[in-house]
């Protein structure tokens, strides 16, 4: 099928949580046979922060995050069997889900993927006319990110025809193990963008770990950090590329994962962060949320903790040889079930079940 992907950003992770999510997603859909084109918007000096080039498994377009930009991508949706809008690119939100509905063929299967669906469903919540409410009963299907059964419930009660979630996982040909980099050196690392809605839960398991442990070391990797406000023992190094992931991964005794407000409360939503550090068989120290058991064992493939105090007790008790055990466990875990391949297989399988379904109505 040809796909038409309108999203933040495939070809780099600047302010872009997603874009190994696409990545991994999208690479193995082409290789299964699809054509796909996946339109981002110049915009957020994404563009200067490349982590890749455009790959030879899709048609990479770059457009100005302009009105007239984006009229000549959406004349584009006309030519696709399947038409994506993903949530969060940032600029002309609103009009590229109204244009992906208007631009799209009768026969096309026209989805919302959406890669912050808690938050998502609280702007719809508080507002009648959201733009993602107001386009469900003309949507084939609602994808996310994650979120389980209470995203599923929120978003069919919303009006949707189906919710599907297509959780992270692991692409093991970009992440996994490599030997130590000196300058990725911590007893805990901990990589994020800061934002507002994650900020007191960072607070919480990471800054305040540091200062109950001031004779451990701690690394704190993503963008809007600030050194000043930071404990003494904390060393912020602004944005890491996805290149430097792996190193990022495995030089430390403990890697934490920390989810944001609302992926906390509705559970079912682990991070990209999860997945990929699980894949470098680093040792995980995870925020307690419901539905990590799905994807990791408790104390044996991941440590949970329930605030900062939990966080500082797991690294105190760490040794190297307990670590290693642990981020092992979770690379075979994390292979033999969330790899993208296997959620390449889901959506392909969805695709193809649904378009089957359509010619059989039309007979």
């Amino acid at each position: 099928m040809k796909i038409a992907f309108y999203g933040s950003s495939l070809l780099s992770s600047y302010w872009n949580g997603a874009a190994t999510y696409y990545r991994g997603v999208l690479r193995d859909l082409a290789a299964r046979g699809h054509e796909i084109v996946f339109y981002e918007p110049d915009a957020f000096d994404r563009q200067n922060h490349r982590d890749i080039d455009p790959p030879e498994w899709v048609r990479s377009v770059v457009y100005p995050a302009t009105t007239e930009g984006l009229r000549s991508v959406l004349a584009e949706a006309g030519d696709a069997d399947v038409v994506v809008k993903a949530s969060g690119v940032g600029v002309f939100d609103r009009e590229l889900l109204e244009g992906v509905v208007a631009w799209s063929t009768p026969h096309a299967i026209k989805l919302f993927w959406d890669v912050d669906a808690a938050a998502t469903l609280d702007e719809m919540r508080s507002d009648p006319s959201h733009p993602v409410t107001v386009a469900l009963p003309a949507l084939d299907m609602v994808l996310t990110y994650g979120g389980g059964p209470p995203v599923i419930g929120a978003y069919e009660g919303f009006g949707a025809a189906r919710c599907v979630p297509v959780y992270n996982a692991l692409d093991p040909t970009t992440h996994h193990p490599v030997d130590g980099d000196p300058r990725f050196a911590a007893d805990l690392s901990f990589l994020a963008n800061r934002l507002p809605d994650r900020e007191a839960r960072v607070t919480e398991f990471f800054t305040n770990a540091a200062w109950s442990l001031p004779e451990r070391r701690f690394l704190l990797g993503g963008n809007g950090w600030e050194q000043g406000a930071l404990p003494s023992n904390v060393r912020a190094i602004g944005h890491v590329g996805t290149a430097d992931h792996n190193a990022f991964n495995c030089a430390p005794l403990a890697v934490l994962n920390v989810a944001r407000d609302s992926m906390a409360q509705v559970g079912f939503s682990p991070a990209t962060r999860v997945f990929e550090a699980a894949g470098a068989a680093a040792c995980l120290i995870t925020d307690t949320w419901e539905g990590i058991e799905l994807f990791l064992s408790p104390d044996e493939e991941v440590l949970v903790a329930r605030d900062g105090q939990d966080v500082a007790d797991h690294l105190a008790a760490l040794t190297p040889e307990r670590a290693r055990v642990i981020g092992q466990a979770a690379l075979r875990r994390v292979l033999a079930e969330h790899t993208y391949e296997k959620r390449g297989a889901q959506v392909d399988a969805l695709l193809r079940a649904h378009a089957a379904e359509r010619r059989a109505r039309a007979a």
